[in-house]
């Protein structure tokens, strides 16, 4: 790494934590080990030399916070600290270690501390953790390719710095802070050596290494050349010993991938009709997992075309891994949930592969009928930006649509004892086969109830502008939660129109406030998407519109069952007066609301996965998950 590359990093790793070392947090603990401190063969010289260097001290002290700072994010997926309580245990730590080896780093400026803090305003792009940062950059950028092995040359340690500088400019406007995330990611995520190597420790974080003295190496060098023979016989004993060991540790590390699929084998259950692919048959049928065979792509996975053996086409969807350890939540989940249910309006699992090896981890997939005429969303939102054109829908097909999801969500309520509440009830996932039958897919999210439970209080997970009031800020799952998203369905389907309108000129961004204005005031028409067609029933289009409100009403209360929902959509009963709403969302009145209250409820885009324990769900607002 060049001089004015390391000056770029020099100034954020310690300024301001000094002033830490004197508050008292007694019920906190750092969860960052400092031995490396002690360990790391770091220029001391520039603290302890007398008089003391206090400049090229303090930069090197700077530097030398980055290691922990790396294996934490590491450990947690946070590039911060979650409070100011475990950032001012975390320096105090700190200043202990570097006290019991006689250094005293009190005469360092301050400054820094702000930006050491989750909740901080002077991040990089709003990026705090680890997810935000692949869903920012995606799961491999440069630094995954130029930042590993042991920087043995100087060229693959500028590589690496040059790498860094470019992901930092795409992170945010501060590309200075932006380019310490860049040096934190590539030691404590990318490089298989750790930051606590000295060799990653003096390219990755700039720490500045101590210089062996010239007759202290000659030295070393006569005992070396004196002793030869000896340390022959040693070393060659050693060797056996080592090829010994990494042996032994190999077959333990081949017995615990075994343990691991075997696992997650073991929590699906063994009667549920679909097949275990190995993992050589999807490569196959994929075409070794080929770009041109990507069929999808989001924050929890890809989704691939494939043709198996027998001719079949499937649809191959690849988990990945949410943080360091993996998460088999979504993929057991599913497996499980839609290997019990069997309905048209379902889309159908063909099977499971589970692997594990040294060079590629884990890999979790399942295997889905392929749907020729792909999402609702696609053929809906085609104008919009989707890469995939489709033929606009007519009133008819739009129509059948409705009925079919209707009906498989009717299913998952009542077919099916105890019940499933889907929760991620989309455009999306909604998708069409051959004959435009549409079918509900991806049950990662989706829970089944216990017997005889009303309503489940559970972790949010779902999408903006689809999730139910009383579930987004509650966590009050029940199964007019279900309901409140095919309301927005309906909606969507009727007008060609998304949930959220974020433009600058729009004055109602949820499309059940706006829809609700138009029918108020007499317009219903307004409504209708003109690519629907001329020949049309204006009557049953307006019946259908007015269920669509009546289930995305934000009173748990005033909505139907999904059963009564189908009964009113098939005209077997009549659709109640439209009760009134609440003031929209968008109206003046509200605009005191908390943000938190507000952003839950439908006005920003995006997935969203509330849950205070900060691990795999948390606040999100990427754009929404691809699916098969």
């Amino acid at each position: 790494m060049s001089k004015s590359q390391k000056k770029l990093i020099s100034t954020f790793w310690l300024l301001g934590f000094t002033t830490l070392f004197f508050i008292s947090y007694a019920d906190t603990t750092c969860p960052i080990d400092f031995g490396y401190v002690s360990k790391l063969p770091w220029k001391r010289s520039d603290c302890t030399d007398k008089p003391v260097n206090k400049e090229a001290c303090c930069g090197t002290i700077k530097f030398l916070l980055a290691p922990g700072l790396a294996k934490y994010l590491k450990k947690t997926s946070m590039f911060y600290f979650p409070n100011t309580g475990i950032a001012a245990a975390c320096m105090s730590s700190f200043n202990n270690k570097l006290a019991s080896m006689s250094i005293n780093i009190s005469f360092c400026p301050v400054g820094w501390y702000d930006q050491l803090v989750v909740n901080s305003s002077n991040n990089c792009g709003g990026v705090t953790t680890l997810k935000e940062w692949r869903e920012k950059l995606g799961y491999k950028t440069e630094l995954d390719s130029d930042c590993r092995g042991n920087f043995s040359t100087a060229s693959q340690c500028q590589a690496c710095a040059d790498a860094g500088i470019r992901v930092a400019s795409q992170l945010g406007s501060d590309t200075t802070l932006c380019f310490k995330y860049a040096c934190l990611y590539a030691a404590g995520i990318v490089n298989e050596y750790g930051p606590e190597d000295p060799r990653i420790a003096k390219c990755a974080l700039a720490i500045p290494m101590a210089q062996s003295k010239t007759n202290k190496r000659k030295k070393i060098f006569k005992v070396a050349f004196g002793l030869l023979g000896a340390i022959f016989g040693v070393l060659t004993t050693w060797g056996c010993i080592i090829v010994y060991q990494k042996l032994k540790e190999e077959r333990w590390l081949a017995a615990l991938r075994q343990e691991y699929v075997r696992g997650v084998k073991a929590k699906v259950l063994p009667n549920t009709g679909a097949k275990w692919f190995h993992v050589a048959e999807l490569e196959q049928a994929t075409k070794g997992f080929s770009k041109k065979n990507l069929i999808g792509q989001g924050g929890f996975g890809v989704v691939y075309k494939g043709t198996l053996l027998d001719g079949s086409i499937v649809a191959v969807k690849q988990l990945l891994d949410m943080d360091i350890n993996g998460d088999d939540e979504e993929f057991t989940n599913e497996a499980e949930i839609i290997s019990k249910i069997r309905h048209r309006n379902l889309l159908a699992l063909r099977g499971f592969c589970v692997e594990s090896d040294a060079i590629k981890g884990n890999r979790r997939y399942l295997v889905y009928d392929y749907m020729s005429n792909g999402s609702l969303d696609e053929h809906l939102f085609y104008e919009e930006g989707n890469t995939i054109a489709r033929k606009p829908l007519d009133w008819p097909l739009r129509k059948n649509i409705i009925i079919d999801v209707a009906k498989g969500l009717a299913y998952l309520h009542y077919g099916i004892k105890p019940a499933i509440y889907h929760r991620d009830i989309k455009t999306t996932n909604i998708l069409l086969d051959s004959d435009m039958k549409a079918r509900l897919a991806d049950f990662g999210l989706a829970k089944q109830t216990t017997e005889g439970e009303s309503h489940l209080t559970t972790k949010v997970a779902g999408t903006y502008g689809y999730l139910a009031p009383e579930y987004a800020l509650y966590g009050q799952l029940t199964e007019k939660s279900d309901v409140y998203s095919f309301g927005i369905i309906i909606l969507e389907i009727m007008s060609g129109r998304k949930v959220l309108d974020t433009s600058s000129t729009s004055t109602r961004l949820l499309i059940t406030d706006w829809a609700m204005d138009l029918v108020k005031s007499g317009n219903v028409e307004n409504i209708f998407d003109d690519r629907m067609g001329e020949n049309v029933s204006k009557a049953v289009m307006e019946r259908f519109v007015h269920v669509g409100i009546l289930c995305a009403h934000v009173m748990v209360a005033l909505r139907p069952t999904i059963s009564e929902a189908l009964k009113m959509l098939e005209g077997d009963i009549e659709v109640p007066t439209l009760p009134d709403r609440p003031l929209p969302l968008s109206h003046e009145s509200l605009k005191y609301i908390p943000e938190f209250s507000i952003s839950t409820l439908g006005i920003s885009g995006g997935r969203s996965s509330l849950d205070t324990s900060g691990s795999r769900l948390s606040i999100d607002t990427s754009k929404p998950r691809s699916s098969i």
